[in-house]
């Protein structure tokens, strides 16, 4: 028996967030991320006696909140946009803790393989910024896996000297994108773990990472070079990466997320009874 719980992206249901929040109660869910970089749930919204409702229904469910998604669409590879997207992340940060977590889950950007790069250091110094930010708060900006190896990323994590800046490992972003083993991952970014998602996918075809996250122009393939499929369906073993994660003594969150499909409450029903099911 494993010790995890099991939470949902919020979002994912595609309902009114009251229905959203009843939905994730009936389910026996625990917990949700809350999508707060833009729209009704993001600081510029919630704001004052919104926020205290918005906790207060939340708790009424009997659920928790796990972490923000405080991801901006950008990443953090241009100098020049930086100090306005690290301001945002910082309110968000804050706003993670006015809602009683500690966790922000973003995307960064496509971390390069070559420290050399000239956007390696411009991501570098954006992310050294944020974690020290994070660091004075207790608190974590976690980048979501996917666009690059977990080998490339930890190297990465490991110049910036802390854990403000830790990850948020999306199992199937690495198989749908690198095509890395989720396993392995888990053992190579065990120090920086401090949020999951649960979804699964299978990769068609390899397409660069930097085409798929819209850092270079695509001018042969233009069909989808991934699918995201039902948990267990996929390339994801989740038996084992369950049992990676445990080994490492991450016994948080494994959050539901669905992007697809015509009915995302039946399908996080099914996910959440096959996560029941691994656990024991």
């Amino acid at each position: 028996m494993y010790k995890f719980s099991i939470g949902v992206l919020l979002n994912s249901f595609r309902m009114d967030t009251p229905s959203a929040l009843k939905k994730a109660a009936e389910l026996g869910l625990q917990g949700i991320q809350v999508p707060a970089a833009f729209g009704e749930l993001s600081p510029a919204e919630l704001t004052g006696d919104k926020k205290k409702e918005f906790l207060k229904m939340v708790k009424d469910n009997g659920l928790t909140i796990s972490a923000l998604c405080g991801d901006l669409g950008q990443g953090f590879g241009n100098a020049e946009k930086n100090p306005q997207l690290i301001d945002e992340s910082k309110r968000i940060l804050d706003f993670a803790k006015e809602l009683e977590t500690n966790i922000v889950t973003t995307h960064i950007g496509v971390v390069p393989n070559d420290p050399t790069h000239d956007r390696y250091k411009v991501m570098q110094e954006a992310c050294f910024e944020l974690a020290q930010y994070a660091d004075t708060m207790d608190a974590h900006f976690a980048i979501e896996t996917g666009p690059e190896t977990a080998t490339t990323l930890k190297a990465f994590l490991d110049t910036l000297h802390s854990t403000g800046v830790a990850v948020n490992l999306d199992p199937a972003n690495l198989v749908m994108v690198t095509g890395d083993d989720p396993v392995q991952a888990v053992y190579t970014l065990k120090d920086y773990i401090v949020h999951t998602h649960a979804k699964d996918g299978k990769r068609l075809y390899y397409k660069d990472p930097e085409v798929i996250y819209g850092l270079a122009e695509d001018e042969m393939l233009q069909s989808p070079s991934f699918i995201e499929v039902p948990l267990g369906e996929g390339s994801v073993d989740f038996k084992n990466y369950l049992k990676a994660l445990d080994e490492i003594g991450y016994h948080g969150f494994l959050t539901i997320e669905r992007e697809v499909g015509d009915n995302p409450a039946a399908d996080i029903n099914t996910a959440a009874t096959f996560l029941k099911g691994l656990i024991g």
